[in-house]
């Protein structure tokens, strides 16, 4: 059985077991959500919603907040005096694994329904705009210490201080990872296949973050390569 949801403005068909990357969603890693707005339930007796199939609900469980790559826009006004200008944009998201398709009575489980962050029930919220604020003085900014800086994701538990028995694998051998690359990763407490193959997705986006090569790891499929070599070492 299969369902087509629509969420953040986008539709996806899923099953029971699929991960998805919807739009940033309010909730935290471990709760489970409850999308409602189901167009298709397809198997055995298809049925289409008009424009939502009544009673039908999709239930997943969220497994972590993440960002996708980053997207640049470059303007260039060629008559406002060369006027050039670049923006960078990571939008957020939510990754959840669908766990249960529910063909009715998703009206009655109370499960927390899935509510994209700056939205009701998929709406855009529009507040009328308040009277213009009478500006107080700017506070001179403290400056920010480095603990404050917000780091995406989490911290692998299994970095180390240096490599086992004085000897690190050689990264070299993953698809992308050059001497520039591994010597980044050995300062960062990585030295062996092992470390790498067991990464989490948060902690996958918490090294991209380090090593400031957004997306790479997945991209390159370090983690797929890490498991392989690792095994060829045993």
């Amino acid at each position: 059985m299969f369902a087509v949801l629509k969420t953040g403005g986008k539709q996806y068909r899923v099953q029971s077991g699929d991960v998805l990357r919807v739009e940033r969603i309010a909730a935290q890693a471990g709760e489970t959500v409850q999308f409602n707005e189901i167009l298709m339930l397809g198997g055995d007796a298809p049925v289409i919603g008009t424009p939502t199939v009544a009673g039908a609900g999709v239930q997943a469980e969220v497994i972590d907040q993440i960002k996708a790559d980053k997207v640049i826009h470059y303007v260039k006004r060629r008559r406002k005096h060369s006027s050039q200008r670049t923006k960078g944009h990571r939008q957020k998201l939510t990754l959840v694994r669908v766990t249960d398709i529910l063909a009715s009575g998703a009206d009655d489980t109370g499960i927390k329904a899935a509510i994209g962050t700056g939205s009701v029930s998929g709406f855009a919220i529009e507040a009328a705009a308040p009277a213009k604020p009478v500006k107080a003085p700017k506070a001179a900014k403290a400056p920010k210490a480095e603990a404050d800086v917000a780091i995406e994701g989490t911290k692998p538990a299994n970095l180390l201080t240096e490599a086992r028995d004085g000897k690190a694998d050689d990264l070299k051998k993953i698809s992308g990872v050059g001497p520039k690359l591994e010597g980044l990763l050995n300062q960062n407490g990585v030295f062996h296949f092992d470390q790498i193959a067991a990464w989490t997705p948060a902690e996958i986006a918490y090294m991209d973050d380090q090593l400031s090569f957004k997306g790479r790891i997945e991209r390159d499929g370090w983690i797929d390569q890490a498991k392989q070599f690792a095994s060829e070492k045993e």
